[in-house]
């Protein structure tokens, strides 16, 4: 690459009015920045469009690792030979960073057909239209292990550690973060995204390509609400527990107790709700049965 075109960053400055007790004024604002990007696979001079996803620039060869491993079109860092931004002579000078070439290893080209069968191929918050529940066990996704004992005190303690490592967010207040935690809750990885579905892609895509797959020993955090799509990928990478800030959705707890995920949500201040897998959870109700 030439190097003249500029790389787009996390956040993007706009001059704002800004009003106040009835006073307006003018000044300059940051706010996260959100722009397509394009991901295609090549095989052998042969290139097909996987997916389009609006997301935040910034680790997005992590982000599409994730992608790829969490919807089961590569199975281990070795299928993916090679990541890289589009220099083609058709494409504008703007886009290319907005365009990552996978190249795959061979093994991993059957399951791009099975990939346009069964998810959209553009989205503004992630791959939407996901299978149902049957469709992962179909994948061989089987239960995370036993995993860490979590203790209520540490819990609580997460969405303080995860807000003070978002550094974007802290500059614009509109981002979404997915933490990886360890059972002692010390912070391991963060990735901030406009989309809370890239956030964890980004993050998944870490661990793939830095040997760290299946997260068997991890605790997940994330800062919004847990969809099926968060619990479907935090399976998918060994996670046997996901926390979130908000609630989880009704097909999100049903995932979690089919494949005895332990679900958290309303972590705020000292209390948190169990929706499944509470036998993870060391406190004195963990014996209940949900």
């Amino acid at each position: 690459m030439d190097g003249s075109s500029p790389r787009p960053g996390p956040k993007s400055e706009f001059r704002i009015l800004s009003v106040e007790d009835g006073a307006a004024r003018e000044r300059f604002d940051e706010v996260a920045t959100e722009e397509p990007l394009e991901i295609r696979l090549v095989l052998a001079g042969e290139r097909r469009t996987a997916a389009v996803t609006m997301r935040t620039p910034g680790a997005d060869f992590e982000l599409v690792a994730g992608f790829l491993y969490n919807e089961g079109v590569v199975h281990g860092r070795s299928e993916i030979r090679a990541l890289s931004y589009c220099v083609d002579r058709d494409v504008d000078e703007e886009q290319r960073y907005n365009i990552v070439n996978v190249e795959l290893a061979k093994s991993a080209w059957p399951q791009i057909e099975r990939l346009e069968r069964h998810f959209l191929t553009t989205s503004a918050c992630g791959v939407c239209g996901k299978a149902s529940i049957e469709a992962l066990k179909l994948r061989d996704v089987v239960a995370p292990d036993a995993g860490p004992p979590v203790r209520a005190d540490m819990i609580t303690s997460l969405p303080e550690k995860l807000r003070a490592g978002q550094g974007v967010f802290a500059a614009t207040g509109g981002l979404h973060a997915a933490g990886l935690f360890d059972g002692e809750g010390k912070l391991l990885v963060l990735r901030e995204d406009v989309g809370r579905h890239n956030a964890l892609d980004k993050l998944v895509g870490w661990a793939l390509m830095n040997g760290h797959l299946p997260l068997r020993e991890r605790i997940l955090m994330v800062s919004g609400r847990t969809s099926f799509e968060i619990v479907q990928k935090s399976l998918v990478s060994g996670v046997p527990v996901v926390c979130g800030v908000s609630a989880p959705s009704s097909l999100a707890v049903s995932l979690a107790r089919e494949f005895d995920l332990t679900l958290i949500g309303f972590v705020r201040g000292n209390r948190f709700n169990v929706y499944a897998g509470e036998t993870r959870v060391q406190s004195a109700a963990a014996g209940m049965q949900l």
